[in-house]
């Protein structure tokens, strides 16, 4: 959904949506850097608590509040486009920019994650969090047709009883295998002898998550109290979070059963590594929670320039994904053309820190050119198609 504005006139409810999504570009550029110059120490789903070193794991934890949050506050975004348009427009608009998202997935997006720099067209191609938003968007446009009471509850009921499907598991060539692999089952789909997908986000969960961000969207509303939302938002954050401790320390239902391990840091390792493919209620509540607590802190701060610096960078997310994959890309094959594949069949680093290095770095380089782009969406009102960027 076209985020809203960036500008330092926009209402503080506006500019503190930006800034959550901004914070989540941030973690998401964390993620993708290790993975890129980590490849040849990649980390499984769940994490595994016995054997990942903490460093990695609480830098990979990172980015588990990222899709959550961004999915949510594409439904809260829907609503606030609701406000200026007819519900036939926002519908319509949804199904343009949910096409136009997975147009992107199968192919500029496919490409970017291909290692060697000359596998075009890509043998694989891994249905990733473009995917899950673009076919969220879609089911959302025919669902907010529905009665409104429905919303809510279809919401809730896919998020907090999608688990129950987990027993099951199809293989392929079973009847009904694709469609649930692209439901809830992480699986492989061969579809030719030289073609591949990869199921890796099922969609189900995230239709529920964009159901519920839509949900709220009346807390957002022009004139609404912000001191109520923040208290609204504040109270479900707590909740969520608490709940989340409840239902994890009871070990029965939402995600594989936690242990005691070794140590207590492991033991708390365990108890935090969640499953995010696809994710499960317990995965979801922390980070729903934790990204309510956050909306309500940014709302606070209002005008502060941590905020603002953000939501710069949140006015421009598509832009923002597209040209730091791209950086990545063209980093390791210069780099692998440089000194070679030093860890097996990759090019890899050797300490964690110098990931977070190469973090700082790409934030400083691509801050500008999205503070630019998001800037230029504004001016630029009249060029119709970059609201779909």
């Amino acid at each position: 959904m076209s985020p809203p504005t960036s500008n330092l006139s926009q209402p503080s409810r506006l500019l503190s949506i930006d800034a959550l999504r901004g914070l989540v570009m941030v973690f998401m550029l964390v993620d993708h850097v290790r993975e890129t110059f980590f490849l040849h120490l990649q980390v499984s789903d769940p994490v595994d608590a016995h054997s990942v070193e903490p460093g990695l794991f609480f830098t990979r934890l990172l980015s588990s509040f990222c899709a959550p949050v961004f999915v949510a506050l594409t439904g809260l975004s829907a609503w606030l486009y609701g406000q200026s348009h007819s519900k036939g427009e926002v519908s319509a608009f949804l199904v343009k920019r949910g096409l136009f998202l997975l147009a992107l997935e199968l192919s500029v997006v496919a490409y970017a994650w291909v290692t060697q720099a000359n596998s075009f067209p890509p043998s694989t191609i891994w249905l990733q969090v473009m995917w899950a938003i673009g076919v969220s968007m879609l089911c959302l446009a025919l669902l907010i047709h529905a009665p409104r009471g429905l919303l809510l509850p279809l919401g809730l009921g896919i998020v907090g009883l999608h688990n129950l499907l987990d027993p099951v598991h199809l293989v392929e060539g079973q009847a009904g295998f694709v469609p649930f692999a692209l439901l809830h089952q992480r699986s492989v789909i061969h579809v030719t002898d030289w073609l591949t997908i990869k199921t890796t986000y099922p969609v189900l969960p995230w239709i529920g998550v964009i159901l519920l961000g839509y949900a709220i969207g009346p807390w957002f509303a022009r004139g609404s109290d912000g001191a109520i939302r923040r208290h609204r938002l504040t109270l479900l954050g707590g909740a969520l979070l608490t709940g989340f401790v409840l239902l994890r320390g009871i070990n029965l239902y939402g995600d594989k059963p936690w242990f005691w391990a070794e140590t207590p840091l492991r033991t708390v390792m365990s108890f935090l590594a969640l499953t995010k493919y696809p994710p499960s209620l317990l995965f979801l509540m922390p980070t729903l929670g934790a990204g309510c607590l956050l909306l309500a802190w940014f709302e606070k701060l209002d005008q502060h320039r941590l905020m603002v610096g953000l939501a710069q960078m949140g006015g421009a997310p598509l832009f923002f994904y597209i040209v730091h994959l791209y950086a990545l890309k063209l980093l390791y094959n210069l780099a692998l053309a440089l000194y070679g594949p030093v860890k097996g069949r990759f090019f890899g680093v050797d300490y964690l820190s110098t990931v977070w290095l190469w973090v700082l770095v790409l934030l400083v380089a691509l801050y500008g050119p999205t503070r630019w782009f998001a800037g230029f969406k504004q001016r630029r009102r009249d060029l119709g198609f970059l609201k779909y960027f």
